[in-house]
């Protein structure tokens, strides 16, 4: 992952190891994919596709493959980075894996930097009960903006999982990150650290400065053309956006219970639907002896 710098001093992560565009490219290829395929167009099954060896939680999630014995409505599949290097990274672009009406979202290592990537389809987000969160995580509504899946048992989460806020996570992907946002998150984070620091930072002997030349000038193929795509050329015309201030302890409180209770909502949802579809098989074999014994 490169972190490339700009005339302006705002940054951008992009991926060129991957092949991966620019956030901002990105965003719009996001929207196009959306469109060319609407919702109910979609194959009716939860989608992901990544590398499993990085996390015994991935390698778990591939348990919830359709197979000649279950179908818990999954289509996972592995992400083989050497094969797709080799071959142009023709299955890999994420702007044409809009195509399922679910996707699920799990983390790897860490946090997974696929997490915007799945929720700006206009595809239901599963996501696997998270570690950790991304700094944009806090605005998201477990119900609203994705669907929760249970850590412990993803099978039958997935299965159970609904399919009415698929809209509500690309447009808040859409409209609350871009770039322009992120530069501003980038902004301020940095000035709340620089508030922490308990000395006076000063410019080593013979430190050289680097600027936008001296990063991409080194870079070659893929990872000079998307710095080059992502290089801003002018300083904003506006300022940066105004720090909201800390929530207050009762406001926080709030807003955990709230995201709690809905991820609660949807486990007793889940447990209800396990009960009602376990009495129906107590009955149908009940049916099945009585039918039998006469």
């Amino acid at each position: 992952m490169v972190l490339s710098l700009f005339a302006n001093r705002r940054a951008t992560l992009i991926r060129p190891e991957i092949n991966m565009k620019p956030w901002g490219n990105l965003l719009k290829d996001l929207k196009e994919g959306n469109n060319r395929t609407k919702w109910m167009e979609r194959e009716p099954y939860a989608y992901w596709k990544g590398n499993p060896l990085v996390a015994e939680t991935r390698r778990d999630l591939l348990t919830c493959n359709v197979s000649d014995v279950q179908d818990w409505n999954a289509r996972l599949f592995v992400q083989d980075w050497m094969l797709e290097s080799q071959q142009g990274y023709k299955q890999s672009d994420v702007s044409n894996q809009c195509t399922h009406r679910y996707k699920i979202y799990i983390e790897g290592w860490a946090w997974s930097v696929s997490e915007k990537y799945i929720l700006a389809c206009d595809s239901v987000t599963l996501m696997v009960k998270p570690r950790y969160y991304d700094f944009f995580m806090r605005s998201l509504q477990p119900v609203h903006h994705y669907w929760p899946i249970k850590d412990n048992d993803k099978c039958r989460s997935i299965k159970f999982a609904a399919q009415a806020i698929g809209k509500a996570a690309s447009d808040f992907i859409q409209e609350e990150l871009k770039m322009d946002y992120v530069y501003d998150y980038m902004f301020h984070l940095l000035n709340e650290y620089a508030k922490l620091l308990r000395f006076k930072p000063t410019i080593p002997e013979g430190a050289v400065e680097v600027c936008s030349e001296t990063v991409a000038c080194s870079a070659e193929g893929v990872e000079k053309k998307f710095m080059m795509e992502s290089l801003v050329n002018s300083p904003s015309v506006t300022s940066p956006c105004a720090l909201p201030p800390p929530y207050d302890p009762p406001v926080l409180g709030a807003l955990l219970r709230k995201k709690a209770n809905s991820i609660k909502q949807v486990e007793r949802w889940e447990n209800r639907m396990s009960r009602i579809l376990l009495e129906n098989k107590t009955y149908e074999k009940r049916v099945t002896v009585k039918v039998d014994a006469t």
